[in-house]
């Protein structure tokens, strides 16, 4: 099994230049490393457009896969989310990637929750159609107010087959009913359960026993997003990664309600997340929701630690059958010191595990 090992960018404007983004620095520093993809975070009131982004970096790189990590179903029409992710797989040769997921902090500052998961999976269904480039039957349709000779009678994207081979849909998923939508209809299930081998089993087992039911192969590929810094001293790699485990550990209590398998203390961090999570903080070190996660559970959630141990720990993911790492934590700028993680990350825990 070839294991993928991407990274997570983000373009923000600079305070000198607010023309300038960095995510497609971010994208070429990630393929000099020799990062298999990037994703690009999709949250409209936090940073640049990810599919700006993502279309300039494909022609300032030549290998690197580029998707979104992740985009939502709520704030674009799926024709829409469909043309812009075609686009960039035109333009980047065949190297797109469509992550999605309910919607986070996309939607909070819109002042929503995340989409419901009935809507979202018919959301899939469409998205997918769209990129195959089938029919999608109208929701609702008022469209012959209009008077006109003639209309549409389903939507198409009739350029579609130009743009290349249909881009892969995966789902970030934590709770069970998404990651059973996903089972149903993704190209592939990203999780985002932290590290836990047992959490991660669960995941694949409810995926598995989704698509049986739905009389599908029961085998699909799975990733995994983590929160990962390769340093000699963890606890320097947990101060680097600072802020990254309360932003993926709080989507297993997203609604004060725990989900998946978790001991009684890992109950109780997680309750503390929730209870505590500040949306102005999100991502951040420093932030309410860090201050609340204990060094145990951070060190159980994400990979903070030598080469060696972070081999150990993904090997064990590895091994269940997870074949994609989706991580955040070392910053890719080469002027920050810390930037050496992912340096580190690459030279000498990618050949171990690739071995």
């Amino acid at each position: 099994m070839a294991v993928e090992f991407w990274t997570m960018g983000g373009g923000q404007p600079t305070s000198d230049d607010p023309r300038v983004f960095d995510g497609v620095q971010q994208a070429v520093r990630a393929e000099e490393i020799g990062y298999d993809g990037i994703v690009y975070v999709d949250s409209q009131n936090l940073v640049a457009d990810c599919y700006v982004s993502m279309a300039l970096a494909a022609h300032a790189t030549t290998r690197i896969q580029l998707g979104t990590g992740v985009t939502n179903s709520y704030t674009r029409h799926p024709a829409i989310t469909a043309s812009a992710i075609a686009t960039v797989q035109a333009e980047s040769r065949g190297r797109a990637h469509m992550g999605i997921g309910r919607g986070d902090s996309a939607l909070a500052h819109l002042g929503l929750a995340p989409h419901a998961v009935d809507p979202f999976e018919r959301y899939l269904e469409q998205l997918q159609a769209y990129l195959r480039g089938d029919e999608v039957a109208f929701d609702d349709t008022d469209v012959d107010a209009l008077g006109l000779a003639d209309t549409p009678t389903a939507s198409r994207i009739f350029y579609m087959q130009a743009m290349g081979a249909k881009v892969p849909v995966d789902v970030a998923a934590t709770g069970p009913r998404v990651i059973e939508a996903a089972a149903r209809h993704a190209d592939r299930v990203s999780l985002n359960v932290g590290c836990d081998a047992e959490r991660t089993r669960w995941g694949m087992e409810v995926a598995g026993a989704a698509r049986e039911a739905a009389g599908l192969p029961p085998e699909m590929p799975f990733a995994s997003y983590l929160p990962l810094v390769v340093h000699d001293d963890p606890e320097q790699a947990m101060r680097i990664g600072a802020g990254q485990v309360s932003l993926f550990a709080r989507f297993s209590n997203m609604y004060g309600e725990v989900v998946g398998p978790a001991t009684e203390q890992q109950r109780q961090v997680l309750g503390a997340i929730h209870d505590s999570y500040d949306m102005h903080g999100h991502g951040r070190p420093g932030s309410a929701q860090a201050g609340v996660i204990p060094s145990e559970f951070e060190r159980s959630f994400g990979v903070f630690g030598p080469p060696d141990y972070c081999v150990q720990r993904l090997g064990e993911l590895v091994e269940l059958g997870i074949d994609r790492f989706i991580l955040r934590g070392s910053p890719l700028d080469p002027a920050d010191p810390d930037s050496q993680a992912s340096e580190r990350f690459a030279q000498e825990v990618v050949p171990q595990l690739r071995g």
